[in-house]
């Protein structure tokens, strides 16, 4: 190293310490870097500031890489390096030390500092010279004093303090310590005149640890390293430990996502220079606190039964023994540290983890931490507490919704069937209802009931009585009724679980608002398939504008998912899309899973597709709702996908898959008014497309008269029967008081325009198609008027009626805005979409082939062709082969 010497020769250098031993030089010699060491520049940056300030602290664990980012730092450069050592705790030994270290690298110190002694003491006169000295220089020294946690005697930190104060501009103090030095450290921050690098600065990023893993022969890209990284929390020691390990494996890079911590020698590193250097009491502390995430001091002595817990960890923490302090009393382990101590505990006092796990969730239980608390009672093997504590809090409902609902269905899928009492079953029960399972779920509901019934809870401090276990009841009780349709039994159970609401605790209702959310879903659900529409918007509109954030995100998905399908059922396509996306961003921006709810929204958006005409879009949106895998199966869901499966079929002219669609097996106690009347409703439009209106119009006497839609549709086919009369005396005879929407009102207008146009009326005629296209606009609904028939195509053809079309349901005006030329005339809409088959014998239809060769051509009779032409002459609104050819090209089908 370079000399440092300034101004005259150097006095006599001492040859011994203060006991007549002679000096250690590798206490003196800054460390050798490994070949794999890896120079991050960023803390190089920052430990350059240790040249503008008098003191720096560079403080973090064992094995963080402090000590060799200061000797890669001081490489080059003119550094007095010393290594301290515990066994000089005496002044005169630390200060024998210091300046043989400043007289070893150049630094030329005044004949009258002199040389220590006594081991024990130092002069304060030789401090005084010394600093003195310093401060006469004209370039600082920089003085390294590595593991200085090791000097522990308060009266050294002073001394030492005095000179740095003294010495001025003539001293540059490094300290590189695993703890807090007794300096008066405040003073210098609020000063600004120290420069602090820390644990978490020393910390390896994922872009750093790759690349030291890199130098160690490991390629790994920045993402694989993350896990790595997250694991040691940076930490250098460990990363390099785990690089040297990996080398030997046959595949490193699955070693380091896997490796078991306690069989490494990352392992023997933390046992050895942190475990092993505690008191035995602060080693058993640490030993049972590795069962836990975080812990406080009275967390801790719960575990050891003691009452020193405090004063432990926070020595511990500032000694940076791997426990981290997260603010408010509350420390963690290092991850790494914690796993090594918990393979150490099961072999130091086999069968003890239980009972520390236990002991821990009775205290968090006490202390309000349900998480926490239901984490320990599980791994104690405890059910019934668990359960209990799970019930007792409100909290049941957190298994349905909420961002902890997989965690908790995973943690009691661990419970197994031993072991009976009311907690246990409702767990058991929610867990099976929740995946629709219901001959399981009501046995293990029935058996919690009845429980109930003979025993009252105990009460105490820990256990607020029964209410919470029969409020828990009502809610499963609720949606038992939901998934078996059972509208009478909803209300019963929602009778009840308005009553228990007043019994348990007003503070658990407030921290679970999700189980009153959930309960009035489920009610709002069974009223719907009841056909009680107003009565299920009110319970539904109370969960949709319910507060509570992810809590009650899914309640207030699936109530506006089925508020969206009371709007469509009544005809408002416009609202329930609203509805129905506003439902879908509920659980989206909370990061819930999809397939936490029924997914109902889908099926409304795939509905009001197939009504706009959009039929890819409705096939994609019953596609998703298939593929979400969604947990809620009821009635009310099932029905809906029939329905807009039935839909989509039907717009596509498949009429019989949309008849097999439209009878699907639909398990309920009751039968739903709705779902029966839009079964039918299906059914008949199926059959009217068949060319069977009175097939059509028998299948719809049987529904109700206040199923308007219905009523519209029976009209329709009576139109298509040759009764004009009685479709509109059907239509007169309905009084939807104003909830009926667009999608009703336009297909009401269209059967009296057709009856109209049929009579010879033909002002009413055009005067209700044109009301027809204002309602319909507004909502896009193309498929009345694609349904309707030929007898619209010259009325949409004619001006105003042209205009109110153009752009949405046909065609546009003349690109130059005038009237449209004759050949610019808007083709009139496909009335179905053509099948298959009829696609088929349209383009053999256009090579000019006979009925005779379509029919050998497709192997059918001719017949089938006459009757497939029949039906893609009606679809096209035309009357001739030539015809339909034109029309077909014209709307791109050929």
């Amino acid at each position: 190293m370079p000399g440092l010497a300034e101004n005259g020769p150097e006095p006599t250098t001492p040859r011994a310490d203060p006991h007549g031993d002679p000096f250690l030089p590798t206490r003196f010699a800054v460390p050798t870097r490994p070949a794999t060491f890896l120079r991050r520049e960023r803390l190089a940056k920052h430990l350059d500031q240790a040249l503008l300030t008098p003191l720096t602290m560079v403080n973090g664990a064992a094995g963080a890489g402090k000590t060799l980012l200061v000797a890669d730092w001081a490489a080059g450069r003119s550094v007095v390096w010393l290594t301290t050592e515990a066994a000089d705790q005496g002044c005169g030994m630390f200060w024998a030390y210091l300046l043989q270290a400043l007289r070893a690298s150049g630094v030329p110190l005044p004949a009258e500092v002199g040389f220590p002694a006594d081991a024990s003491r130092v002069d304060h006169t030789l401090l005084a010279r010394l600093a003195a000295g310093l401060s006469a220089r004209d370039r600082p020294v920089i003085l390294v004093l590595d593991e200085y946690d090791r000097v522990t005697d308060p009266e050294i930190a002073e001394q030492l303090e005095f000179v740095l104060h003294h010495a001025g501009r003539g001293m540059r103090l490094i300290l590189v310590t695993r703890t807090e030095p007794l300096l008066p450290l405040h003073r210098y921050r609020a000063a600004g005149a120290m420069t602090e690098i820390r644990g978490a600065e020393l910390a390896f990023t994922p872009e750093e640890a790759a690349a030291l893993l890199e130098l160690h022969g490991l390629r790994l890209p920045v993402h694989a390293a993350r896990p790595l990284v997250e694991r040691t929390r940076g930490w250098a020691a460990g990363l390099r430990l785990c690089a040297l390990a990996a080398q030997e494996s046959p595949d490193p890079e699955t070693y380091l996502k896997e490796f078991e911590a306690d069989r490494t020698t990352v392992a023997d590193f933390l046992l050895a220079e942190v475990l092993k250097q505690q008191t035995p009491q602060t080693q058993d502390l640490l030993l049972r606190v590795s069962v836990l995430e975080r812990f406080c001091p009275e967390l801790a002595n719960a575990l050891t039964e003691r009452s020193d817990a405090e004063s432990i960890l926070a020595r511990l923490h500032r000694e940076n023994a791997f426990v981290e302090h997260l603010g408010h009393a509350w420390y963690r382990l290092h991850p790494l540290f914690g796993e090594i101590l918990r393979a150490h505990l099961r072999v130091r006092s086999p069968g003890l983890e239980p009972e520390l796990h236990r002991r821990a969730a009775h205290w968090l239980r006490r202390s309000g931490s349900l998480a926490e608390t239901l984490g320990h009672g599980a791994a104690a093997g405890d059910w019934e507490f668990t359960a209990g504590a799970l019930v007792d809090d409100l909290a049941i409902g957190q298994l349905f919704t909420g961002l902890r609902s997989d965690d908790l269905a995973a943690l009691f899928s661990r419970m197994g069937p031993a072991g009976t009492s009311p907690a246990m079953d409702l767990v058991r029960a929610a867990r099976e209802l929740s995946r629709c399972d219901l001959d399981r779920g009501q046995t293990h509901l029935q058996r919690a009931e009845q429980s109930l019934a003979g025993q009252q809870m105990p009460t105490g401090d820990d256990e607020p009585g029964s209410a919470p276990a029969r409020l828990s009841c009502a809610l499963l009780e609720a949606l038992a009724a939901r998934l078996t349709g059972s509208p009478g039994r909803a209300e019963t159970a929602a009778e009840a679980g308005e009553e228990l609401q007043e019994e348990v605790p007003t503070h658990l209702l407030d921290e679970h608002p999700e189980l009153n959310a959930l309960l009035l879903t489920h009610l709002g659900s069974t009223r719907l398939w009841a056909g009680r529409f107003e009565d299920a918007r009110a319970a539904l509109t109370a969960v949709a504008g319910c507060s509570g954030g992810a809590s009650t995100a899914l309640p207030r998905e699936e109530s506006l998912g089925h508020l969206a399908l009371i709007d469509y059922l009544n005809g408002w396509l416009g609202r329930a899309e609203r509805k129905a996306l506003a439902a879908m961003t509920e659980t989206e921006r909370f990061g819930l899973p999809q397939a936490a709810g029924s997914g109902i929204e889908l099926l409304v958006l795939a509905a009001v597709a197939v009504d706009r005409n959009e039929l890819g879009q409705a096939q994609a949106l019953l596609d998703a709702a298939a593929d979400s895998h969604c947990a809620m199966r009821d009635p009310v869901m099932e029905a809906g996908r029939a329905i807009a499966t039935a839909r989509l079929l039907l717009a596509r002219g498949n009429t019989q898959a949309a008849l097999a669609a439209a009878e699907p097996a639909v398990v309920a106690d009751v039968v739903s008014p709705w779902a029966k009347g839009h079964m039918a409703l299906v059914a008949s439009a199926a059959h009217l497309a068949q060319g069977r209106p009175e097939t059509a119009a028998k299948l719809l006497q049987a529904v109700p008269d206040d199923q308007v839609a219905c009523a519209v549709e029976a009209a329709r086919a009576q139109l298509a029967a040759g009764k004009p009369v009685a479709a509109i005396h059907l239509l007169d005879s309905l009084h939807p008081e104003g909830r009926i929407g667009p999608a009703v009102t336009v297909r009401a207008s269209l059967v009296r325009a057709q009856a109209a146009d049929g009579a010879g009326d033909w002002a009413t005629s055009r005067r209700l198609v044109a009301q027809a296209l204002h309602e319909a606009r507004r909502e896009r609904l193309r498929r009345p008027f694609l349904e309707a028939g030929p007898w619209i195509r010259p009325l949409l053809g004619m001006v105003p009626l042209r205009g109110l079309a153009a752009g949405w349901l046909t065609p546009g005006l003349s690109p130059h805005g005038g009237p449209p030329r004759p050949d610019d005339q808007p083709p009139a809409p496909v009335v179905e979409e053509l099948s298959g088959r009829e696609r088929d014998v349209l383009q053999r239809l256009a090579q000019m082939m006979s009925t005779e060769e379509i029919a050998a051509d497709l192997y059918v009779s001719v017949n089938t062709v006459k009757t497939h032409l029949k039906s893609v002459y009606r679809k096209l609104a035309v009357n001739r082969r030539h015809d339909a050819v034109r029309r077909a090209r014209e709307l791109r089908l050929l």
